[in-house]
Formats: C-alpha cells, structure tokens, sequence
C-alpha cells in the first residue's frame, strides 16, 4: 500500500496553554503538539497536555494541533514544524523505516512513552444488516482522514477480510466527526476509527441512535504475520447500547519526538506525563493506562535518551 506523500499542514490551532492573554517572548518557547481530529482522543489528550506543559514546565508553553493524525503527524516530526506527537505504533515503525507509506523517506523519531491502546472500531448502527466487516461489501463506508493512522488499519482490515478497499465499498475519507454526521443524516453505512474508548465522536452517535460495533479480532494474526507484531485483541465497549463486549484489533499509541530534541527537555517532558498523570485523567481517562512498566515498551522505536534516563532513575527507586 505505498502511496505519495501526504499532504501535511496544520489545520486548526487550540491554544491550551495556560496564561496566554498578551504572551510574549517573555514567556518562553513555544511547543508544538501534533494530535488528531477534534472529535477524537488525540486532540483531547494533547490539549490536556499542553495545559499542563504550560502551567508546570518552566520556560515553556504549548499548543495542540488539529491534524489528520498519525501518518500527517510523523511528517510533521520530521520536518521539525511539530516538537511532539502522537502516533500509532505501527505507522510510527513504518515512518523510522521508511517503508510502506513513507516510500523510502525515513523520519528521525523516537519515543517518549507508549501512551494507551487505540481501538480498531469499525461502527454502524442497527438496521442496515451489517454483523461482520464482511458485510461492508457494496456499502458507502469510511475509512478515516487522509494521512491518517486509521486510514491506514482500516485499509489493512479490509484487505485481511478479503475486501479490496477500491473496488469493494464506497469508500469515503472522512474524520470521526465527519463520520457520524453523515451516518445519522443516511449518507455513510459505516466508518472506521482508530482511537481511545470512549470517543466523545461515537459517544454522540451511540446516544442518538442505536450503535454497533463490529468484531476485528479475527483479523489480529493476519495482521501480525504482514505488518509486525503490535496487534493484540481487547474487549471494546464503553458506549452506550453496547451492552456485550466486542473483541477488537488494538494497536499502542506512542507520544514521539524528533531524535534531535534536547534530552534534558525530552527527560522533563516525560517526567511530567507521570508527575501530572491524575490531572491529565481528568482530561480524558486514557491518561490512565500510562504506566512506568509499560511505557517505554516502544519498540521497533527507540526510546529518547531523555526518556530513557527518566525511567533507568525509576527503576532504581
């Protein structure tokens, strides 16, 4: 699935620093934090991130970025306009080397911390007779932004289901939020989204209509056998009207940087993610699965050697 280059650009600013009214250079460097679409979790987590920046890390603010998520973000890494970003770990891994859709340009990141799963929901909603990814042969389907990390697990899915993503749907590129809107207004069958559960995009559509979500799991070992071994199957819910859990693909999200930061900046940075843990929780509740055990399991990524000196100081405690 080698495809040119996306085409970067940030599309929407949120300032979440703290204090910003009149602010200056007196007020230190800026951070640049490249996230997701605004109905997702990315978005949410990176403002709550950049709050936090802001108010507990000295000669520092930051701004969190709407983009189109993982692939868009990796670019942006490399080309130096995003200071961090969150990344699925399988388009991260392809973005280091070079392969698939990087096409040979290979990006300077590394990680800070493996941050929470996202979860491969594949969503519709009852009536339309669709039970299994299968059943999405000949119906108008989403399968995320362009330069999208769900972009890029949707198209394989597909493929995994015997599905060719051009031939056999009506496929369609649009965001979360893009997604429910056209399923309520009857314009979409189904969509694809990568994310973090819940997802305040599909919160909204399980609270109007009635929400399902189709299984993946199955698709867990073709997966790895192609693309590497990061799939695992967890158990979805979370939603309103999803009663019985849905067992689906997950993929870890990492929180990575260009190689080139400075390392004391990279060791304050993830010192932070766990010093304010509890306050990003409030943000959205998955700041909870960030834990010092699991963290820095970034592989085929390396860790920064800021990060890395954080959690050999840990681990001696």
């Amino acid at each position: 699935m080698t495809r040119p280059r996306a085409l970067v650009g940030l599309l929407v600013v949120l300032v979440a620093a703290a204090g910003l009214a009149g602010c200056g250079s007196e007020q230190g460097q800026r951070l640049s934090i490249a996230t997701g679409g605004s109905g997702g979790v990315y978005f949410v987590y990176g403002g709550g991130l950049a709050e936090q920046i802001g108010e507990h890390l000295d000669g520092y603010q930051a701004t969190a970025e709407v983009t189109s998520a993982s692939v868009d973000n990796m670019y942006l890494i490399a080309d130096g306009k995003s200071d961090l970003a969150f990344a699925l770990a399988d388009t991260a891994a392809d973005a280091v080397r070079g392969s698939d859709t990087f096409d040979g340009e290979k990006v300077p990141a590394q990680a800070l911390a493996r941050l929470y799963n996202n979860l491969t929901q594949v969503a519709t909603v009852k009536g339309k007779g669709i039970a299994s990814v299968e059943d999405l042969r000949g119906r108008r389907v989403s399968v995320g932004s362009p330069g999208s990390g769900t972009e890029v697990i949707a198209l394989w899915v597909l493929e995994a289901a015997g599905l060719d993503p051009d031939h056999d749907i009506g496929r369609q590129q649009l965001g979360v939020g893009e997604s429910v809107q056209a399923v309520k207004d009857g314009a979409l069958d189904a969509f694809f989204w990568s994310g973090g559960v819940p997802t305040s995009a599909v919160t909204d559509l399980a609270t109007s209509r009635e929400l399902v979500l189709l299984p993946t799991d199955q698709y867990v070992g073709k997966l790895k056998e192609r693309y590497g071994d990061f799939y695992a199957e967890i158990d979805a819910g979370g939603y309103e009207g999803v009663d019985a859990p849905v067992k689906v693909v997950a993929v870890p999200n990492y929180l990575v940087v260009n190689r080139s930061m400075d390392p004391e900046l990279a060791y304050r940075l993830t010192k932070l993610l766990f010093d304010q843990k509890d306050a990003l929780v409030e943000v959205h509740p998955a700041a909870r699965r960030l834990e010092l055990k699991t963290a820095p399991e970034v592989a085929p990524l390396e860790l920064h050697p800021g990060a890395k000196r954080y959690y050999d100081e840990q681990a001696k405690t």
